[in-house]
């Protein structure tokens, strides 16, 4: 049996696995999105079944609300890691010029990183010699910048998967307001939307090593709060307006 400190301690140890923490951190980017999609969508549908009864309306604006807000998390992933890529590779041809122009001094550069993570002179000396005949600009950029000039994240993949995981979370709520009857409607949107965010917090505390209580509590009191606001402001202006 796989005790609760053995599970923390095995995900620990995946985390420090390259490709697999980087696995794992596009999966929480995931579980992220799909949950802005699950609030944001809740929030439009409910508040728009709070002013009207009218199918329509409400798939207008639940549709509107799934392409805008999967656009705009497209567009703010991609120009975020747009920016990020391009100062990494700045950062990496500033490292390469460097390298060139002052060899020794960059040794001298990397034999104090050594040091300062608790390694004595000569073994620092040596460390740092070793791994800069191997793979000099590699040995830099790992130890001074902790980037890896094979791995740079790709733009247009942040997008992508920003765009379908806020898709996914949003089709739920669209889904669960659309399909029951009038009075139904909203009873059943706030229940799928809980037991979905309810999942969304036990999958990112799992991921985070975090405490699975407070992290589903958040997820849920967030949501809950977003539909009773925008339910009660759709109630007011619809009653203003028809």
């Amino acid at each position: 049996m796989t005790t609760r400190t053995g599970r923390a301690t095995e995900h620990r140890d995946l985390e420090h696995d390259g490709s697999l923490g980087a696995r794992l951190n596009w999966l929480r980017a995931g579980v992220l999105g799909a949950n802005d999609g699950i609030v944001s969508v809740a929030g439009i549908v409910v508040g728009v079944a709070g002013a009207t009864t009218d199918r329509t309306a409400i798939l207008t604006a639940g549709v509107a609300g799934l392409a805008a807000g999967a656009l705009s998390m497209a567009s703010g992933e991609y120009v975020s890691v747009s920016t990020q890529r391009d100062t990494e590779r700045a950062l990496l041809a500033k490292e390469a010029r460097e390298l060139r122009e002052m060899p020794d001094e960059e040794l001298e550069e990397l034999v104090q990183i050594y040091r300062d993570k608790g390694l004595s002179g000569r073994l620092a000396r040596e460390v740092a010699v070793e791994l800069t005949e191997r793979d000099a600009f590699a040995a830099h950029v790992d130890a001074e910048l902790g980037i890896d000039p094979d791995d740079l994240t790709n733009p247009w993949h942040a997008a992508l998967a920003s765009a379908v995981a806020f898709t996914f979370g949003a089709v739920l709520p669209l889904l669960a307001v659309l399909l029951p009857g009038n009075s139904a409607r909203v009873p059943v949107t706030f229940v799928a939307v809980v037991l979905a965010l309810v999942a969304t917090g036990l999958l990112s505390a799992w991921l985070g090593d975090a405490v699975r209580r407070r992290a589903v509590w958040r997820n849920v009191a967030g949501g809950m709060l977003a539909m009773a606001v925008t339910y009660g402001v759709g109630q007011l202006v619809g009653g203003l307006v028809f």
